[in-house]
This record gives structure tokens, C-alpha cells and sequence, in this order.
């Protein structure tokens, strides 16, 4: 049985799905400098452990983040140096919007103050 090819703008968007959600995206932003243990992972994000496990074996599974043993500790690290290029992308873009929104706004208040 053959499956058929999944396009890849779907592909694409599951990839993008799947680092949707606020706990994945803190985890790799943790992640970008060095590998971590779990328990600093812990304390920076503050969340329940079964939480971070659970979101932690999301990004394992797609290949996003990988893990090893060091003793009792287990540490993560991003897979690919690309993950982080994309956060870094994605803060760039997000502080160029927030920058052109500040500057509509300041635009809009000009305009009511010269019609006010």
C-alpha cells in the first residue's frame, strides 16, 4: 500500500503547528545558547513537570530537540542550528510589525489631535 505524498505547504504548516504553542517556543528560545537539563528548563518556565514532559516529547518527536543522559540529569539540546536562525528570524519580523504599528499609531494620533 502506497500513501500518497503530502504537499509540502502541508507539510510546512504542521511544521509551523506544531511549534505553535507558547511552552515549545520557550523551551527553544532556552535552547538556543546551549543544551540544558530539565530541571533548569523547570525553573525557567515554571510550569508543571508532567507539562514540559509532555511538550518536550512533541518537539523530540518531530526531531525539533534532542536529549541525552548525564547521570540522573536529563539534558536537551536543539537539533539543528536552523531552529534557532528560524526564532531569530520570527523576532526580527515580529519587531519590524510591532515598529510599523507604532508608527501607524503615532500617525492616527497626530490626525486626531489636528482634528480634536
Amino acid at each position: 500500500m502506497t500513501g500518497m505524498a503530502v504537499p509540502l505547504y502541508q507539510a510546512k504548516a504542521e511544521f509551523f503547528r506544531m511549534l505553535g504553542h507558547p511552552v515549545r517556543i520557550r523551551v527553544l528560545e532556552l535552547l538556543q545558547d546551549s543544551p540544558r537539563p530539565v530541571r533548569d528548563l523547570l525553573a525557567d518556565i515554571a510550569i508543571e513537570p508532567s507539562s514540559l514532559s509532555q511538550q518536550l516529547a512533541v518537539l523530540r518527536r518531530y526531531g525539533i530537540v534532542t536529549s541525552h543522559r548525564e547521570g540522573s540529569a536529563v539534558i536537551y539540546a536543539i537539533a539543528s542550528n536552523d531552529v534557532a536562525d528560524l526564532l531569530r528570524v520570527a523576532r526580527r519580523i515580529l519587531t519590524e510589525l510591532i515598529a510599523g504599528q507604532n508608527e501607524l499609531l503615532a500617525e492616527l494620533r497626530e490626525a486626531e489631535s489636528t482634528v480634536g
